[in-house]
């Protein structure tokens, strides 16, 4: 029987398990949403913009671990998309980006809204590809979903000619699609190097990233940590996507600084080095010394990448394999290990000397948070030490509020869980407010929290208007100090003149300040907003039981830190 290509698009997808489709349609995508309606193997999540659209894909990815479909409009609405898509790419995010492209039969006359859109996303996705014949388009959707979702994995693209995707075709190969096993150990001369290396350290370290939980070996992690009593030291808050250790275990060090020369001493009392699961490093602002690893550290580095692997740093052993398995082939030598009771001996000194300079750090960390308890308006501290006593254990928290949010939670240990923290990797503003509509989307049974920035909501604000539509329960808190912050703060890092004495042009969102609450009930959520850091606790553990989404508007102290820090 021939069916159209844009049918034999959706049964492939829905013989893989996609539910979702995100987008925001035109002309050259309407065979896709006509032949979605009446079809109840999909709901189709539209928004009102391509930000929020992209962005809502991205956080239903990462949290489900699944294919995130999208279909945008042609060249102007994947236009609006770019930001987004390189944050996927960042990211490392598995979605399938599609959009309209006009008929084959116009474009040689380059017609109103075509494009070069495969040369456009060829730099920030895994694979690009416009499909010139129907009987490709299976071959291809197959290849896409095999690309996006194989690590390291990533974003693809597609084009799809209006013509192609209303073309009736009967020989198509609607093979399903499957994913090869990736678990690839590690190579033996390479995993003994590295038992070898850590064998000898006196003091070793681990540096982890977000791949770690993106490839599920957060407890072959923990049990390679106990067993070396060895650190466990994350990426710095700009690379900080997801939780690479258990916030609350005492061998979490806490965050890497963000400039080369706090880099160096907070790593100079190490002399090996795992590094796992994370770019080493992608830093932000120039500094010297430029090099931020000690010259005597080795370096021993884990990576599904060839390409990560000594990109930067020459590395003592690289070791290309998934993580799991290599952690767990690594953990489980030390762990036989610990039956010896010279080695036990040895780690249970390193173990003791590490916590208690982790549990310094945090009580230090909530003595200033006690300090700054009754300053109003409520400082970035306040703010987060209130909501940190009413996080529960599932909680979801998607972060775009970074000179607020800091990784407080995460220092202060109330982190609960491993999987539901969701930081910023790619930077293009207006993400937050849409991972946190796909992560709840994701985890219906789990609460989620957002925390964004008055300055990077306003990106993406329209996505208020899909939870309002979907009836999806996030709980939004707008960090509201009516600047941009951060980049006051760069401008002082980089020594510039007048930002040096506070004198700044384009950074204040004053006069008029923007009106969350008028925004918010303007798409249709509800919305409050809060001075008092009590109330804000009440409201937001409240609202957590609800079933519609809400929006918490606070003022913040605008009061600027001497210099951008993490940890």
């Amino acid at each position: 029987m021939a069916i159209s290509g844009i049918h034999a698009f959706l049964d492939l997808l829905a013989g893989f398990g996609v539910r979702h489709i995100f987008g925001n349609p035109g002309t050259t995508e309407m065979p896709l949403n006509d032949a979605l309606v009446g079809d109840r193997r999909f709901q189709y999540m539209l928004g009102l913009q391509e930000v929020p659209v992209m962005a809502m894909a991205d956080g239903y990815a990462m949290a489900s671990r699944q294919l995130g479909v999208v279909n945008l409009h042609i060249s102007c609405g994947l236009g609006n998309a770019m930001g987004m898509l390189y944050n996927a790419y960042r990211e490392g995010t598995p979605l399938l980006v599609t959009a309209g492209q006009q008929d084959r039969r116009l474009m040689f006359e380059e017609p109103i809204l075509w494009g070069q859109m495969v040369e456009l996303t060829r730099p920030w996705t895994k694979w690009s590809c416009e499909v010139q014949r129907v009987q490709d388009l299976p071959v291809a959707v197959r290849r896409a979903a095999q690309i996006a979702l194989t690590p390291p994995t990533g974003p693809v693209f597609l084009s799809l000619p209006i013509d192609v995707q209303m073309e009736l075709a009967g020989d198509l190969d609607m093979s399903p699609i499957k994913l090869p096993d990736c678990r690839i150990p590690a190579p033996r001369e390479a995993l003994k190097q590295a038992v070898a290396l850590l064998t000898k350290a006196q003091n070793p370290a681990i540096l982890a990233g977000s791949r770690v939980t993106e490839r599920d070996a957060m407890d072959e992690l923990v049990m390679l940590a106990e067993a070396l009593g060895a650190p466990v030291i994350t990426e710095s808050g700009t690379t900080h996507g997801r939780l690479a250790f258990p916030s609350d275990h005492p061998l979490n060090g806490q965050g890497l600084p963000l400039w080369s020369p706090e880099v160096r001493q907070r790593l100079n009392e190490y002399d090996v080095v795992l590094v796992v699961g994370m770019d080493l490093l992608r830093q932000y602002i120039y500094f010297e010394p430029s090099r931020p690893i000690p010259e005597h550290i080795k370096l021993i580095q884990i990576d599904e990448d060839p390409w990560q692997i000594g990109k930067n740093y020459a590395v003592e052993v690289g070791i290309i394999g998934h993580t799991k398995e290599v952690l767990n082939e690594i953990g489980m030598v030390f762990h036989f290990m610990l039956d010896v009771e010279s080695y036990r001996e040895i780690i249970k000194q390193r173990t003791v000397r590490h916590v208690a300079k982790h549990n310094a750090a945090r009580e230090k960390l909530q003595g200033k948070i006690a300090e700054q308890r009754e300053l109003r308006p409520m400082t970035p501290l306040g703010l987060m030490g209130a909501l940190a006593r009413i996080l529960p254990p599932n909680v979801a928290v998607i972060e775009e509020a970074v000179t607020t949010t800091n990784t407080t939670f995460e220092r202060l240990g109330v982190l609960k869980n491993t999987t539901g923290y969701f930081g910023h990797r790619g930077w293009a503003l207006g993400w937050g407010l849409g991972v946190a509509i796909g992560a709840k989307l994701a985890w219906p049974e789990r609460p989620v929290l957002a925390l964004l920035g008055e300055g990077a909501a306003a990106y993406g604000i329209q996505g208020l208007w899909s939870a309002a539509r979907y009836k999806i329960p996030v709980v939004f808190v707008i960090c509201n100090n009516a600047q941009y912050q951060i980049l006051k703060l760069c401008g002082r890092s980089l020594s510039l003149p007048q930002a040096n004495q506070e004198h700044f042009e384009g950074m204040d969102l004053i006069g008029p300040e923007l009106d969350y609450q008028a925004l918010a009930r303007g798409f249709g959520v509800e919305a409050h907003r809060i001075t008092e850091p009590d109330e804000l606790a009440e409201r937001v553990a409240a609202a957590f039981q609800g079933d519609k989404p809400i929006l918490f508007d606070v003022p913040i102290s605008r009061h600027l830190q001497p210099r951008l820090q993490y940890g």
